[in-house]
């Protein structure tokens, strides 16, 4: 990990964001954050221009890493930095007031949404896809059920006969499941743990939806990262990340069964068609469940990974140069979460968000 450099903070002083810097580097350098200082290093002449900050989920570190590097090019006025902490922390930061916007893959709650003034925007779709090492299996099969049964501690093997009657005519290796998880307060846990529930009515009584998981048993990854790397090092074991992670680091993943009863690997299109099944006819339903989405090709794992915003500011121009930035999100920057390995917002989505965000400008 390179040093952590809190001296980063003090170049950020504004009112309202040095709170946030301070946060993010304290939080980084305690957890491990690799290159924490760089995260938010500010950019030349740092007082004329406004730094948008946010914090929150790992899942879409690369996309928001790409749209800082895109968006600063368009203005030296208007910089963006992300800071990864998970969601929950994300979520804590920008009710308490620090920074600009989080991001994450859990649904705001009532209480968040009031106590906050926040409310949540689709930003890109995601697919959380179990990931696998076993050097002589490449097409494995799973379904929400035997998912469950693993992560509750039950399925303890891979030649167990839960898993072998997913996958017939199969030689599956007697060896033991290494199960990986993520600690808490991860968006990628409440999306994992959303499709479980519902698959599972054991999983849903013991654990439930939440980010922060009480797992009976396995290891922990702190960052989608550490989970992808874990996996593709270590035989026997199990995890689940966004999808991109998994494409990037050419690492097996698994078809998981939908409510329809098919066995479907997550994709741009598949992941698409589970957005539509649940959006159409309206596409209005910014905050919305995409899990086991009623549709034949639909990836059951599916997600929204949502921007967070307050509904109110007292700074008309940090609140001017976040519009400019969520504008940017919205147009131009859509065609960077295709090149991310991320999946667009359907255009009809995308239409009533922009709209929305007219409203709220």
């Amino acid at each position: 990990m390179e040093e952590c450099d809190e001296r980063y903070c003090e170049i950020f002083a504004t009112k309202h964001s040095t709170a946030i810097l301070q946060s993010a580097v304290t939080f980084a350098c305690r957890t491990g954050v690799r290159s924490c200082a760089r995260a938010v290093r500010a950019p030349t002449r740092a007082q004329e221009t406004v730094v948008l900050v946010g914090t929150g989920s790992s899942v879409p570190v690369p996309l928001y890493n790409r749209w800082a590097q895109e968006y600063d090019k368009r203005n030296s006025k208007i910089q963006m930095r992300y800071v990864p902490m998970g969601t929950s922390e994300g979520i804590k930061q920008i009710s308490h007031g620090s920074g600009d916007f989080a991001a994450g893959e859990a649904l705001l709650t009532a209480t968040e949404q009031r106590e906050g003034s926040l409310m949540e925007l689709p930003a890109v779709l995601i697919g959380i896809v179990p990931i696998y090492n076993l050097p002589d299996v490449q097409e494995l099969r799973l379904s929400g059920e035997v998912l469950a049964g693993i992560f509750l501690g039950d399925v303890k093997t891979w030649n167990a006969p839960q898993i072998s009657k997913l996958n017939p005519g199969m030689t599956l290796p007697n060896l033991p499941i290494h199960v990986i998880h993520r600690p808490a307060g991860k968006g990628s846990n409440y999306v994992f743990t959303d499709f479980l529930s519902k698959a599972s009515s054991k999983f849903r009584a013991q654990i439930g939806i939440t980010p922060s998981p009480n797992w009976p048993v396995g290891v922990p990854a702190e960052r989608s990262s550490d989970m992808a790397e874990r996996v593709k090092t270590d035989p026997g074991s199990i995890g689940y990340v966004e999808l991109q992670y998994a494409v990037k680091g050419n690492i097996s993943q698994a078809a998981v069964q939908n409510s329809a009863g098919k066995f479907v690997t997550a994709s741009a299109q598949s992941i698409a068609a589970a957005c539509e099944a649940i959006e159409k006819p309206r596409w209005n339903r910014f905050a919305v469940s995409l899990i086991d989405a009623p549709a034949a090709d639909a990836f059951p794992i599916t997600s929204f990974t949502w921007i967070y915003l307050r509904t109110t500011s007292a700074d008309s121009a940090r609140a001017t140069a976040l519009g400019d930035f969520l504008n940017w999100v919205y147009t131009d920057g859509q065609q960077f979460a295709v090149q991310e390995g991320y999946s667009e917002l359907p255009p009809r989505l995308l239409a009533t968000v922009r709209k929305r965000i007219k409203d709220i400008q």
